[in-house]
């Protein structure tokens, strides 16, 4: 199954995971600590994430490290950027609108 960057954000707990790796690189076990899911939640989470590139599990002596890779959210941003320009030429087609009606009152 193909995963895409949209499906790992859709799920609040990989929100939040991703919220956690966003401030430093932490163990598996660490990430899990911040949750009230079971372990095997959280990996099938993190593994979900790596499958979209959202992050990258770093093997380091007896410990996973896993790390976030930002650069995929790019995916996002650019089709949330279509919306704002749209959204934003009907707030100043509105605007020109509210001041054109100030000027006939």
């Amino acid at each position: 199954m193909r995963r895409d960057v949209f499906q790992a954000i859709a799920d609040p707990n990989r929100r939040a995971i991703l919220s956690l790796l966003a401030e430093k690189r932490m163990t598996l076990n660490g990430v899990a600590e911040n949750f009230r899911i079971s372990r095997p939640a959280v990996s099938r989470h993190i593994k979900i994430l790596k499958e979209c590139g959202l992050v990258v599990v770093i093997p380091q002596g007896r410990e996973r490290y896993v790390e976030a890779r930002f650069d995929r959210l790019n995916e996002v941003t650019d089709w949330i950027e279509q919306y704002r320009q749209i959204w934003e030429a009907r707030f100043n087609r509105l605007d020109d609108l509210l001041e054109q009606m100030k000027k006939e009152k």
